[in-house]
């Protein structure tokens, strides 16, 4: 068994120092209250119990509540009193150096709750451990400084979470849409330099990553791109080919026809897409931005978002020329094709492309093998999303976080330029077990929390305001996201709708199922679960009317937060079956992994929950290996078209880089209890030489995961 020491670093369970301590605090009190040394036996004996039956590794501090509880059994009242003043006085101590301690746990690489707090950095790298190290000191300013105590205080015990806690002393912004299509046809400034409009549509692929790297830079959150943005500098490629071939022609006084000129343009405008594809797919996963990981870059592929005719059909192409090098992957240190984690994929699901009659049929087919090998992409339903957005199709912001409709000053929709403010997350179990199942009592804990939310949002939106576009000119001044002058403050678009601000929701599951006795898929349950999406769209309701910006509820995809969540509700409410005995909590509204339920049922059922989460909401259907069978994925697809408005697939895609084994890397538990991959042929476990894709919270991870969802990762139920 292993404990957390404070640092995060993680040692083996040593029942001798619990015992050396308690001894400690005996001989700070007259011998008539001191233990004896069987009580001393009984106490230690107690918490090593207590500790090997936690489904988890416990941390310092939750032994030593076990140990003030066990002395406190033996009635030697004196004795834990000095034992808890003896913690407190060391606790003062340690908090004069606790970043310090932090700082040198990262760079010793020793740190265990940061090895496996983001899948997808890598905390041995160099830019890595910069990053959490200005991360870990921009967290201890966030709590000493910039919060309110009580804002603070809720985010420890797990109530609520801060988002992004380790960007928050910095003027920055959570995700955003990028107006590609402003900088590509208006030119922008990267790095002091003018990119003019581009020529080809390779230079524009070109720009279009270089962007991609300075916005990933410039914010914490993911940004997404759309195809359409670059699918007119296909024919001004086109264009350009079949002058020059012309010229080639002419110059060696060579018969030539209009035919031929087209046709040996074509090819070489089928080439020039090729190798800017190419040029995006691996210029976003080898890029390493500022934060020490590959840009959070989301694509969107929409063929309706361009005219029918030239352009439409230009889109086509590039749309499967993504499909094509995404289901071939890119190749590990050892050559062999793994499933990479970006760009994450969207494929927008439409008339023209949902039944084998239809004119792009062959391309969702392409997309549907795609997401039997690869994951992605994901999809959209045209026919659903129109119906809950206005009659508008457009992407997420990175995974899964949608804008609200906002109309510009002439009344045309507008999305590409905007962004999201941040992120404050309720925990929906907590304000269940607080309420000790009294309905009454939930409803007003629920609006006390939200009161709460309410005022740490607005800390972020304050901490937004007044911030000059000079921070992030690719942003703020060179059309990323707007054209503001040096100088000017990006306050007015922090009102009106032109920006989100998130009220997050985790764990509505493991809630309904503490207060009603069942899950939430019960139709006898499902209305009280509707009744709590009702009441929290009603409070962003009422905050937008009181401030004028744009509350939204969003459906919080949790990684690392799931463990934490769990941990507090375990210390705070012990183990209560079915609801805090796990070492996650249920993202947002969906099923509970453990539930067996059918693909279409889930999708169906679901579906009712992401329109109450207009600020972000995607599903998922987990599903064997399906490259053998795209009818099921084809089928799958159609009723994400008919009943949902965005979905995925979630396969496997593994291999061990010590015997080549290219199935599912297991999750086992080992001699300590703990869980970790493991080659089911040749029984490697070391992560540094095996890669694992899998999808945790709406994107991929490729870089392991921390204990609460690594269980969930092995507890999850087929739907297929």
């Amino acid at each position: 068994m292993n404990i957390i020491k404070r640092s995060g670093m993680e040692v083996t369970f040593d029942a001798i120092k619990i015992e050396d301590a308690v001894k400690k605090a005996n001989a700070s009190v007259q011998e008539s209250d001191r233990l004896s040394n069987d009580q001393i036996k009984t106490v230690v004996d107690n918490v090593t119990a207590l500790c090997c039956n936690m489904k988890h590794s416990p941390n310092v501090e939750e032994i030593q509540d076990m140990v003030e509880e066990e002395i406190m059994k033996q009635q030697t009242y004196k004795l834990a009193s000095n034992y808890i003043t003896y913690r407190y006085k060391r606790e003062l101590v340690r908090k004069s150096n606790s970043t310090d301690e932090q700082i040198l746990s990262l760079l010793e690489c020793n740190n265990e709750e940061v090895l496996q707090e983001n899948s997808n950095k890598n905390p041995v790298v160099n830019s890595v451990q910069r990053d959490y190290m200005a991360g870990e000191v921009s967290k201890d300013i966030t709590r000493r400084f910039l919060l309110p105590a009580d804002i603070v205080e809720a985010h420890e015990k797990g109530l609520i979470h801060f988002h992004d806690a380790d960007y928050f002393a910095q003027h920055m912004h959570n995700c955003c849409l990028v107006n590609l299509e402003d900088m590509l046809q208006n030119g922008t400034i990267i790095s002091e330099t003018m990119i003019e409009k581009p020529r080809s549509f390779s230079t524009a692929c070109n720009i279009a990553t270089q962007a991609i790297a300075q916005i990933a830079s410039s914010q914490y959150g993911g940004q997404s791109i759309t195809l359409s943005h670059l699918a007119p500098f296909v024919q001004v490629s086109r264009e350009k080919f079949r002058r020059e071939v012309r010229q080639e022609f002419e110059a060696q006084e060579m018969e030539i026809t209009d035919d031929l000129v087209a046709n040996i343009a074509e090819m070489r405008v089928k080439r020039e897409i090729r190798q800017g594809v190419q040029m995006i797919q691996y210029q976003v996963i080898t890029l390493m931005t500022t934060n020490g990981q590959a840009p959070f870059v989301t694509v969107f592929m929409y063929l309706n978002e361009v005219p029918e005719g030239q352009t439409r059909d230009d889109l086509a192409l590039i749309i499967k020329e993504m499909l094509l090098q995404r289901i071939q992957g890119v190749k590990n240190e050892q050559g062999v094709y793994i499933t990479p984690a970006f760009p994450k994929l969207i494929y927008v699901l439409e008339e023209n492309n949902i039944s084998p009659d239809s004119k792009y049929w062959e391309l969702t087919r392409l997309a549907a093998k795609c997401t039997a090998k690869r994951m992605v992409p994901d999809y959209i339903s045209e026919k659903i999303i129109k119906k809950l957005k206005k009659g508008n199709c457009y992407p997420c912001m990175g995974c899964r976080s949608f804008l609200t409709v906002y109309e510009d000053e002439k009344g045309v929709p507008k999305f590409y330029g905007r962004f999201n403010q941040g992120v404050v997350t309720l925990n929906l179990v907590d304000v269940a077990c607080s309420s000790g199942k009294d309905f009454d009592k939930f409803w007003q804990i629920m609006d006390e929390r939200l009161t709460l939310c309410r005022r740490a949002l607005m800390c972020r939106h304050e901490r937004l305001k007044g911030t000059p576009s000079d921070v992030a000119p690719i942003l703020w001044q060179n059309g990323a996201l707007a054209r503001l002058k040096k100088g000017e403050t990006i306050d007015r678009l922090l009102y009106g709708g032109y920006s989100t601000i998130s009220l997050g929701y985790a764990g509505l599951c493991e809630c309904v199922r503490y207060m009603t006795g069942k899950s939430h898929t019960d139709p006898a349950a499902t209305p009280f679960a509707l009744e709590v999406m009702h009441h929290l769209n009603d409070a962003c309701k009422k905050w937008e009317a009181e401030t004028n910006i744009a509350f939204s509820l969003y459906g919080t995809p949790l990684e690392s937060t799931t463990y934490k969540f769990s941990k507090c509700l375990q210390k705070r409410f012990g183990l209560i079956p079915d609801v805090t005995d796990k070492n996650y909590i249920t993202n947002s509204y969906h099923v509970h992994v453990t539930e067996p339920i059918n693909a279409f049922d889930k999708l169906s059922f679901e579906a009712q929950f992401q329109e109450l989460s207009p600020g972000g909401a995607i599903s998922y259907v987990e599903v064997p290996n399906m490259q053998n069978n795209l009818d099921a994925v084809l089928a799958i697809m159609q009723h994400i078209y008919d009943h949902i408005m965005y979905a995925e697939l979630n396969t496997k895609s593994d291999y061990c880089q010590r015997c080549g084994y290219d199935g599912e890397i297991r999750i086992i538990e080992d001699e300590h209890h703990k869980l970790v991959w493991e080659c089911p042929k040749c029984g490697n476990r070391d992560q540094n030489t095996m890669n694992v894709a899998r999808r945790t919270c709406g994107y991929i991870g490729t870089q392991f995961w921390n204990q609460g969802r690594t269980q969930e990762i092995k507890e999850r139920v087929m739907h297929l």
